[in-house]
């Protein structure tokens, strides 16, 4: 059995190598994660403001990212948003709203985990204090029928962004300081939210059965594009991030998928992100 495994093991770097001669992809060479980067957020805004014309000045301390933009169009209908006015970022706009007495940054369809970590670095030095993300998730193990929320533990890396930030391994994870304060916050909430893992892909298309099958094997819940980069970044940069599954779907193989409820699954995930942010403001 161990003769077969090694066999195995061989066959694999062999094959390995016809794509990558040297012992390593591009995408995990010259990595010093204790090197500074040359290109910072803070020039990027200032160079952006300068160009803009915008003032400096802050914005919320607790930021909303929302990937599939649901949150902010409903929101943006019901005339409850404002632009903030020193938000400089060149591909995005940051919205302001009020709930339950709690002041939000909110943006959209930042979808992906190099967009939302571009974002995410922007958020943090322009005065953001704790960034949600609430993405929308395909089913992976089921749990019950969709929708549901699942407040992701740790996502399985892959994708490139989070192994610019962190060294190779197989998971990033939240931060457990910060998962504490939601051990018992969602008990009260109109739709279930669990705690697990989730898989973070690049190629929402390339969701593959042999990929499948290994995420369900991993007890993963859920499969969405952005977790394990911006928690990597937390990690990183030492911000508080936590990240969302919004389970909607079964990725398309069932007829009548991608139903995420009233409002397009605005209002359960204002429900959600207003009980997160009120925990948090309690420490």
């Amino acid at each position: 059995m161990k003769k077969l495994h090694m066999k195995k093991l061989l066959l694999k770097n062999l094959s390995l190598k016809r794509f990558y001669p040297r012992k390593l992809p591009p995408l995990l060479l010259h990595k010093k994660y204790s090197h500074a980067s040359l290109f910072v957020p803070e020039n990027l805004l200032r160079e952006a403001k300068r160009q803009k014309n915008i003032s400096d000045g802050q914005i919320p301390s607790i930021c909303i990212l929302d990937p599939d933009g649901d949150i902010v169009r409903n929101l943006l209908a019901a005339d409850r948003v404002a632009l903030n006015p020193f938000w400089a970022c060149y591909h995005t706009q940051l919205y302001n709203f009020e709930k339950d007495g709690i002041d939000f940054g909110i943006i959209g369809c930042a979808v992906g985990a190099s967009f939302a970590v571009l974002v995410a670095e922007e958020l943090f030095v322009s005065g953001c204090r704790l960034l949600i993300s609430v993405t929308s998730s395909g089913q992976v193990k089921p749990a019950r029928k969709p929708p549901f929320f699942v407040l992701i533990e740790r996502a399985l890396r892959d994708e490139g962004t989070s192994c610019h930030y962190l060294p190779p391994s197989d998971y990033a994870a939240a931060d457990n300081d910060l998962l504490k304060l939601f051990i018992n916050a969602f008990s009260k909430l109109s739709i279930p939210v669990y705690h697990g893992a989730t898989w973070t892909t690049d190629a929402p298309f390339r969701e593959t059965k042999p990929a499948l099958e290994y995420a369900i094997s991993e007890n993963i819940l859920a499969v969405e594009m952005e977790a394990a980069a911006l928690y990597a970044f937390a990690e990183a940069r030492h911000r508080s991030v936590i990240c969302f599954a919004h389970v909607t779907n079964q990725m398309g193989n069932i007829e009548g998928d991608f139903e995420k409820g009233e409002a397009d699954g605005s209002r359960d995930a204002l429900e959600l992100i207003t009980t997160v942010s009120k925990a948090w403001l309690q420490v």
